[in-house]
């Protein structure tokens, strides 16, 4: 074999030798970004505070599947259409002043005007007659969504009679507080108004909350130790003092 055969040979072995080691190195590389990237968050640690003491992802908690991805923006284009429907509500029979049962009886006015005049319409043009489907609710729904209310409105009655019994006077405390805050803010906004703030606040506080999780964890942990330190200074003071039987301290 000749000099010049010998070097050429030689040259296109070393090029695909630098050519392998370069892909090595590219899949190394790519492996080590996939190794070194963080795995998706699925659950919570139990080290950490968590508002409310969860221990799921804030999506988990919202019920997951379209209605959890509705309120934290995953389908932006679903939550557009929820969110404009609902501000066009708000903006109909809030700045508008349309009152709902007036809205409701214009409705099936127009409904059925117009029903009334396809059906007798229908015979002078020479169509067919409207086809009107027939509307049932099914028995099954309606027992599942009686019980559904029967147990959550049970739940609710045994709560309250928890608190009235004065059994957990913590307890009956925050929920005075709560109800007394409520009672401040509705009469700063009718109930429409009101409503349409809860209604925004669902598309807006659990994103936020999502989104800056830790930091927002991290203030509520600190604003809890505050509190049950002024509720055990008040208690010292105050609850101890106060003669009540039944109360449970914690």
């Amino acid at each position: 074999m000749a000099s010049g055969d010998t070097d050429s040979f030689s040259d296109k072995v070393e090029e695909k030798f630098h050519d392998h080691n370069s892909d090595s190195d590219s899949y190394s590389d790519s492996d080590d970004d996939h190794n070194n990237r963080p795995p998706p968050k699925t659950t919570v640690s139990n080290n950490v505070y968590r508002l409310f003491g969860r221990d799921q992802p804030v999506h988990k908690v919202l019920g997951g599947g379209k209605p959890a991805d509705i309120l934290l923006w995953r389908n932006r284009r679903s939550t557009g259409v929820v969110l404009g429907a609902g501000t066009a509500f708000w903006i109909f029979f809030e700045l508008m002043q349309y009152h709902l049962i007036t809205f409701i009886c214009h409705l099936l006015i127009v409904s059925l005007a117009a029903l009334f005049l396809w059906s007798n319409a229908s015979v002078f043009i020479h169509k067919s007659s409207l086809h009107i489907p027939h509307v049932a609710l099914p028995e099954e729904c309606v027992h599942q969504v009686a019980s559904a209310l029967t147990i959550e409105i049970n739940r609710a009655f045994v709560i309250v009679r928890e608190i009235g019994t004065g059994r957990d006077l913590k307890k009956f405390l925050s929920v005075i507080a709560v109800l007394w805050v409520i009672s401040v803010i509705g009469s700063w906004f009718n109930f429409m108004t009101l409503f349409y703030l809860f209604f925004v606040s669902l598309f807006t506080l659990p994103l936020l909350y999502e989104k800056y999780e830790d930091q927002v964890d991290a203030l509520g942990e600190k604003a809890m130790i505050e509190i049950k330190k002024q509720y055990a200074v008040f208690d010292a003071k105050v609850l101890s003092q106060i003669p009540i039987a039944g109360f449970k301290k914690d």
